[in-house]
């Protein structure tokens, strides 16, 4: 069992920028892929970002760079920096955790566990 839990969301004002975490608890070998999805009201659930324990990264072939995930093995929490923040990235934004053969940059792919979500709003 994994229990995850995101922080850092809120209100900002486009530009800005936010750092999600999330801190995970439990079973390691079920932490080996985490990623972040996103999901906008009336909208299918998008990928984001994700991290593999050795650290290999996967974005979105569209990614225009403004995110950044990062893991913290030791404490088990991983962090979505995202930066330059738009209206179109309001979303509930949701962390992940799989075992080593999740498929990272899909929902479906395998993942175990998901945390509740952290609301993300950008104002313009």
């Amino acid at each position: 069992q994994v229990n995850l839990v995101e922080s850092g969301g809120g209100l900002v004002q486009a530009g800005d920028s936010l750092r999600l975490s999330c801190a995970a608890s439990g079973r390691t070998s079920s932490m080996y892929v985490m990623g972040w999805f996103r999901q906008a009201p009336g909208k299918e659930r998008e990928f984001v970002a994700a991290i593999s324990w050795s650290g290999r990264l996967y974005y979105p072939e569209s990614a225009e760079g403004r995110f950044t995930i990062s893991r913290d093995n030791v404490e088990n929490t991983v962090y979505l920096q995202m930066n330059s923040l738009k209206p179109e990235d309001t979303a509930v934004y949701y962390c992940a955790a799989g075992p080593p053969t999740t498929v990272p940059r899909i929902p479906t792919g395998g993942y175990e566990y998901w945390g509740q979500g952290a609301q993300v709003t950008v104002s313009s």
